[in-house]
């Protein structure tokens, strides 16, 4: 096999390692991607403390509504149980049972309002409950698709680098050399000669450059100065 034909293979499988540590480096931090869990985990529990705070305010409103009319009933049996008959104290009692009638329809209003509110909280957490239940199957589900794919690629990479490494010890040093120089510069060190046009600067090349290169021998683009590879 002519060193041309060398070069290019290695720089053909570096291309690949390329790719497949790009590619790895996605997977690995596909894997440690967890915004889409952790944002909706995050809303439920914002969802779920408003719907706690919502059912306590309805509890305490309750609360009060009993305590109003337990001071309704108490202020009811005396005024009308006969024991008090001084006019002024009548008149207070009456006064006082009016402003509690009228507050207890306040905050029964109230309860019935925040009713409402817990009903529609408590509908909206079972909503993302479930929404997050299917979203953290689907993510277990990637994460373990996610987990071959990168010992897949571990193993292809591995076997790749194996690869480069038997090309290399194929090719002499002051060669390859030469080629991690112009691959360093240029990011391609070897050009496939097609048509008699180099693949690297897209520039015609004289006839005598292509026979040479067609011969197997090493040729440099006289005008890129890369590596001339003919199949």
């Amino acid at each position: 096999m002519s060193i041309p034909k060398q070069l290019h293979q290695l720089q053909e499988t570096e291309l690949e390692i390329e790719t497949g540590e790009s590619a790895l480096k996605q997977r690995l931090f596909q894997l440690k991607d967890d915004r889409s869990v952790v944002e909706l985990r995050d809303r439920l529990a914002q969802k779920q403390q408003n719907h706690d705070e919502l059912k306590h305010q309805q509890h305490s409103a309750e609360w009060e509504v009993d305590d109003l009319a337990n001071k309704i009933a108490a202020a009811e049996e005396e005024l009308y149980s006969g024991r008090t008959k001084n006019s002024k104290e009548l008149s207070n009692l009456q006064r006082e049972v009016e402003l509690c009638k009228e507050k207890k329809g306040e905050v029964e209003e109230r309860v019935l309002g925040l009713m409402d509110r817990v009903e529609t909280g408590g509908s909206n957490v079972k909503t993302i409950s479930s929404e997050l239940q299917t979203v953290e199957i689907e993510w277990q589900r990637q994460q373990n698709e996610l987990s071959v794919e990168v010992e897949q690629l571990k193993t292809t990479l591995s076997n790749l680098k194996q690869e480069r490494e038997q090309y290399m010890d194929k090719i002499d040093s002051p060669t390859v050399e030469l080629y991690n120089r112009l691959r360093d510069q240029k990011g391609q060190a070897v050009a496939r000669v097609e048509q008699g046009v180099c693949g690297g600067c897209r520039i015609s090349l004289p006839m005598a450059e292509v026979q040479r290169a067609r011969s197997g021998n090493l040729i440099q683009c006289g005008s890129c100065g890369r590596i001339l590879f003919l199949a």
